[in-house]
């Protein structure tokens, strides 16, 4: 046993060494400030804040809430999740131990063993086995590097997974309020346009009006009767993809705040810099990018030999009854080199897909950074121009109602046709739902830019409990 310490002293020194380059992050252009941004970049950012921080309407707290405890994607990504760190888990550099029990009969042949021929022996044995490959060359730390990442990559994975169902949550829940708004001016308008034709119907009997001014009311009726069920229809279909994103069986979602009552946040995006450390996809990509880096090693230590120890001890005997005498201990060591000569190129083959996958999985972060750039800055400008659109479209149905009300007030004193009050009520419904629409998309657009800027990166991913308030003493 003495005579194999000199080989395992050796094997310890030689495993210093890694065969394979270290990972180094490549080098990215990082624009000095996020195009579309307002002012210069700061340190303070949208991303630091929480979700439900983010988040300005109390039902849709709760809505992204229950998603994040019921949402069926999220729970296969967490799975996976888990399958990564079990086989994170998995130590290559540990030796392998095995224990063993035996027994045997056998009855040797008269005709072909002189002497001992014709016999029947019995044996038994108990033993325990340990191999161990020594890692002279890196090969089994780069393997554990490159399974670490793996595993990391997939917990970015994850994390993507849980911003998008937060952006998905909202967006959805934000569509559906404007389809809330577009059918309430529906509903609205079939009212006042109905109030139009009673309106039309006793200027014609009262001997001052037209039949034709009677059908192109009733012609307006029947369209926006016609545009209700269709809303319907988009808010009974926005609700149940918000019950699926929400885990739930299809129906319906409760209401908060009116959509134009959902206040609009400041969002400062933060340093471009930044971006790479806080967005869930960018990272992931790193973390392939580290493992592919480390199959590099991987396959540069496969062209050289194998170490490998092995050992084994324990009891031999003819008869049970001996196995465990001291008589019957029995041990064997061994040391095994193991090297490479011909294979037909496999390895070097190996070797050269490995860079090739590195060289892949470097231009997929490349990609992956220079796409959260242009996401951020687009999110940017549409937050900018959605809010110009919002102060535009608020002033056109200002101005839209004030000319239904005069068109009305011309018709009623018989100033002016009855084709001008129609005119002015279809342009004003036509006002309203581009109203609402510009809202959502106002509101849309910040909660992209959270999601393009990896909001909530380092933030517990549920909101914290409030304590009871601890009841006053009894006074006497």
């Amino acid at each position: 046993m003495k005579k194999l310490i000199a080989p395992l002293l050796l094997g310890a020194v030689l495993s210093g060494c890694a065969l394979g380059p270290d990972y180094k992050r490549p080098d990215t252009i990082v624009p000095e400030n996020h195009r579309g941004a307002a002012v210069p970049a700061t340190e303070a950012s949208f991303a630091d804040l929480a979700w439900w921080d983010a988040t300005t309407d109390p039902v849709l707290e709760k809505l992204v809430a229950e998603a994040l405890e019921k949402n069926q994607d999220l729970k296969i990504a967490a799975a996976r999740v888990e399958e990564y760190r079990a086989y994170a888990g998995i130590n290559p550099l540990w030796p392998n131990v095995n224990a063993g029990a035996g027994a045997a009969r056998s009855r040797s042949s008269e005709t072909t063993i002189e002497g001992a021929g014709g016999q029947t022996r019995n044996v038994f044995d108990l033993s325990a086995g340990v191999s161990w490959e020594i890692d002279l060359w890196g090969r089994l730390r780069r393997t554990n590097e490159s399974t670490a990442a793996q595993y990391l990559a997939t917990e970015e994975a994850r994390r993507g997974v849980y911003l998008s169902l937060v952006s998905d949550v909202a967006t959805a829940y934000l569509q559906l309020r404007s389809l809330d708004m577009q059918l309430e001016t529906a509903r609205r308008t079939l009212e006042s346009r109905k109030a139009s034709y009673d309106l039309v119907d006793k200027r014609l009997l009262g001997g001052v009006g037209n039949k034709l001014e009677l059908s192109q009311s009733a012609s307006a009726v029947a369209q926006t009767e016609a545009a209700i069920p269709d809303l319907e229809q988009s808010v009974f279909a926005a609700e149940n993809l918000l019950c699926r994103l929400l885990g739930r069986p299809p129906g319906s979602i409760e209401r908060g705040n009116p959509i134009s009552d959902i206040p609009v946040l400041e969002v400062p995006a933060g340093l471009p810099s930044a971006l790479l450390e806080r967005r869930p996809d960018v990272r992931e990509a790193e973390q392939v990018l580290r493992a592919a880096n480390a199959q590099v090693g991987v396959a540069e230590a496969s062209l050289f030999p194998q170490l490998s120890l092995t050992g084994a001890l324990g009891f031999q005997s003819g008869d049970l009854s001996d196995l465990l005498k001291s008589g019957s201990f029995a041990w064997n060591a061994g040391a095994g080199l193991l090297a490479p000569i011909f294979q037909g190129g496999k390895l070097r083959r190996n070797l050269d897909a490995a860079k090739a996958r590195w060289e892949q999985a470097r231009l997929g972060y490349e990609k992956a950074a220079l796409s959260a750039f242009g996401d951020v800055a687009t999110s940017l400008n549409a937050i900018q121009t959605t809010s110009r659109v919002v102060s535009a479209q608020r002033k056109n149905v200002e101005a839209l109602r004030d000319a239904e009300q005069m068109a009305l007030t011309r018709f009623d004193g018989g100033v002016s046709p009855y084709f001008e009050v129609l005119d002015a009520q279809r342009e004003l419904f036509n006002g309203e739902v581009a109203f609402a629409n510009a809202l959502r998309d106002q509101r849309v657009a910040i909660v992209r830019l959270y999601r393009a800027l990896g909001g909530g990166w380092n933030a517990p991913e549920k909101p914290p409990v409030e304590e009871p308030a601890a009841a006053a003493a009894p006074t006497n």
